[in-house]
């Protein structure tokens, strides 16, 4: 037996379905992010729903939502999740942590050799891609490809990002568009194609953006990378008030120092190759003195999707700048002045 069960239905709640294990011992469970009416406003949703679990009766494998709506799946078993920039860092141990909570993972990464390397490691229940997430039509190719082979996703981490410190007059217009590209209409991109198969399907999900402390710790280095992430996070809070009545979680992750391979990469504007390499080393020196590693930034993020935290700083010194921001704004200005880079 198939149960519908409309999330925002005010006379059949949920709790008339608690008991039927009793009495079915084939059940399946499914959530329809729908009013009372629903057969009215969501019946394309329904008649798929239906579909569905007839096929499947008759024989055809099990579909996404049917795996996630079987009676007794505890976590994220039957679950997809997709993480980008999940070749390295905190996309691949973000990427581990949910296989291990049982869900299924779509490895993306611009990388494709990367993004085979993480799926490797994790098992046959992930799916390396590779992908350009500056690219909106690859974006959303990615996504229509995902869901014919895997179902439209449960989860949707936005993990890929560049970095970029330096002076701002020594930022070229050029450095500004890579970016804005990559870090902020990257997020766009995968909000949009994700967030529209997850709207039409009417079952619900959690997009995760991952912003930075940088997005509310001005610095007169990071011009362009806070003003990048200051935009994600802002973008998180327009998009939770949006979708919340599509059942639609968004959370903002902001990380602070994290040891990751991002600052072997970040560019230095303003800096010659030989001191392109001496700044790169002595960040990533820094950073792997902090000692905080990518792996408890995945277990935060996996956190904040069960609860639904919209807004989540990790590392002490995020939820720290997080505060004096809110509170003291006038401190973070005078601490923008110093210079940690050079």
């Amino acid at each position: 037996m198939q149960v519908l069960i409309p999330t925002r239905d005010h006379f059949v709640t949920a709790a008339l379905a608690d008991d039927l294990e009793r009495w079915v011992p084939k059940l399946w469970r499914r959530k329809l992010v729908a009013g009372h009416w629903a057969p009215v406003s969501h019946p394309d949703a329904i008649a798929r729903m239906v579909e569905e679990f007839v096929e499947h009766v008759g024989g055809q494998p099990s579909t996404r939502g049917l795996q996630r709506a079987k009676s007794g799946a505890v976590g994220f078993t039957g679950q997809l999740v997709v993480v980008t920039g999940a070749g390295s860092g905190i996309g691949k141990a973000t990427a581990q942590a949910f296989a291990a909570a049982g869900a299924e993972v779509v490895v993306a990464d611009i990388d494709a050799t990367s993004a085979k390397r993480t799926a490797a490691e994790i098992g046959p229940a992930a799916y390396p891609y590779a992908v350009d997430v500056s690219d909106e039509e690859a974006m959303t190719a990615f996504a229509e490809e995902v869901a014919a082979e895997h179902g439209v996703p449960d989860v949707v981490v936005n993990n890929a990002g560049i970095g970029l410190a330096g002076s701002f007059l020594d930022t070229t217009a050029e450095d500004w568009r890579r970016v804005l590209d990559v870090n902020l209409l990257g997020v766009v991109h995968g909000c949009r194609a994700f967030g529209a198969l997850m709207a039409e399907s009417a079952e619900g999900g959690h997009i995760v953006n991952i912003s930075s402390a940088a997005a509310y710790t001005p610095s007169r280095t990071l011009s362009a990378y806070a003003s990048s992430k200051a935009a994600v996070l802002m973008l998180s809070d327009c998009l939770r008030a949006e979708l919340a009545d599509k059942g639609i979680g968004v959370t903002a992750v902001c990380p602070g120092i994290v040891a990751t391979d991002i600052t072997n990469t970040t560019r230095f504007a303003g800096a010659d190759a030989l001191d392109q390499q001496r700044l790169r080393r002595k960040a990533t020196a820094t950073y792997a003195k902090r000692g905080f590693g990518p792996e408890k930034v995945a277990a935060e993020i996996v956190r904040a999707v069960r609860s639904g935290i919209p807004v989540l700083p990790v590392t002490p010194e995020a939820r720290a700048a997080r505060v004096v921001s809110r509170f003291a704004p006038g401190v973070m200005r005078r601490l923008a002045r110093v210079d940690v880079v050079r």
